[in-house]
């Protein structure tokens, strides 16, 4: 593992955002939905593709709190620009488990 110092890991601006859409993604590779996430103030929603379909279904994703890093720049996925990459991770099986506060905070709160 490569060492970073805490300015590298400033740089990356890691947000909560709560998901207001969620659908079907047929178009990509592996099994994903196309996410739309609340990420407040200035930010707004951005759009995201996640493989998350094992754990998760649309119905159960909206309203739900994720974490995502928001300063990557946007990244064609098939016919979806994703503009932030929602976190989660691995179960015992692989399967993505998504990660959010265990609290109630305020959406576009910055991770530190």
């Amino acid at each position: 593992m490569t060492e970073i110092t805490f300015d590298d890991f400033l740089a990356v601006d890691i947000r909560v955002g709560i998901i207001t859409r969620a659908e079907p993604f047929p178009e990509a590779r592996k099994p994903a939905y196309k996410l739309w996430v609340d990420m407040g103030g200035d930010l707004g929603v951005k759009k995201s593709s996640a493989q998350i379909t094992v754990h998760y279904d649309v119905e159960t994703l909206l309203g739900r709190k994720v974490m995502a890093v928001v300063n990557f720049p946007p990244r064609q996925i098939g016919p979806v620009m994703s503009e932030i990459l929602v976190l989660g991770v691995p179960d015992t099986d692989g399967e993505v488990v998504l990660l959010a506060p265990d609290l109630d905070v305020p959406v576009g709160g910055r991770l530190f």
